[in-house]
């Protein structure tokens, strides 16, 4: 399993994901879920993925091999985000349809594609394993696949359209590490892309590891946080019960 997350805001992008794709007693292995394409200087692509390994590794390679081959249809022809999300869709159902047909396994993959082209917006999709994807909107400004049940609550309760790109790479932060803390599948390197819109040159990325001292003290600070709050709350000692069953 995996967990990664793709903010859209006014400002731009925040894309983060794990690293983990296999996790058991003797057996943890990584591999990058972020995948940054080559493109034309007129666009800013990148790809995030969960699910079969060996399904998204085939899909980047066959995004990459479209590019440097010229095929008509690739990430670098396309003139809205909308329609390389499309295109993603289809090498994604094709690559699945194949390996499908000859083992009788299915495996399944989803991702995320975060980006701009010149002249539109910064937005983020994600694309289903059937081709199919939906976008972020202005109440939820972003889009989780994996692991993303432990991770949403802080993303609900913090994350909106005029959020600051700073504050949202905090909030995906804290997010991943609550999803860490309950689920062994998901864990570090956690890989960090932030995006201002309109900057079609190298965006901020980061990579931290499970002892870098930043990932350690947003840990230990949001932990400290949350005790602080819990025992600031209302206590039940002094309410006065007036329904009694």
């Amino acid at each position: 399993m995996t967990y990664c997350i793709g903010v859209s805001l006014d400002a731009g992008l925040v894309l983060t994901s794990d690293s983990r794709t296999n996790a058991g007693i003797d057996n943890v292995s990584t591999y990058s879920k972020m995948h940054r394409c080559e493109t034309n200087p007129d666009r800013m692509l990148v790809i995030m993925s969960a699910g079969n390994l060996a399904t998204t590794q085939s899909v980047i390679q066959q995004v990459r091999r479209d590019v440097q081959e010229g095929m008509p249809r690739n990430i670098n022809t396309l003139h809205y985000l909308a329609d390389v999300a499309e295109y993603l869709g289809d090498v994604l159902v094709a690559k699945i349809r194949k390996h499908t047909e000859q083992t009788g396994f299915i495996p399944d993959a989803t991702l995320i594609l975060g980006g701009q082209i010149l002249g539109r917006n910064p937005n983020i999709y994600m694309i289903y394993p059937q081709g199919n994807y939906i976008t972020s909107s202005d109440d939820t400004p972003y889009l989780q696949i994996g692991e993303s049940k432990y991770g949403k609550p802080v993303l609900d309760r913090f994350l909106h359209r005029e959020t600051s790109l700073e504050d949202a790479a905090i909030c995906s932060l804290i997010s991943m590490d609550s999803t860490m803390k309950s689920n062994a599948s998901v864990g570090p390197p956690i890989e960090v892309t932030i995006y201002p819109r309109d900057q079609f040159l190298s965006p901020r990325q980061y990579r931290f590891e499970a002892d870098d001292p930043y990932l350690t003290s947003i840990r230990h600070e949001w932990a400290n946080q949350l005790n602080r709050a819990f025992h600031a709350m209302p206590r039940l000692e002094g309410y006065v019960q007036k329904h009694m069953y």
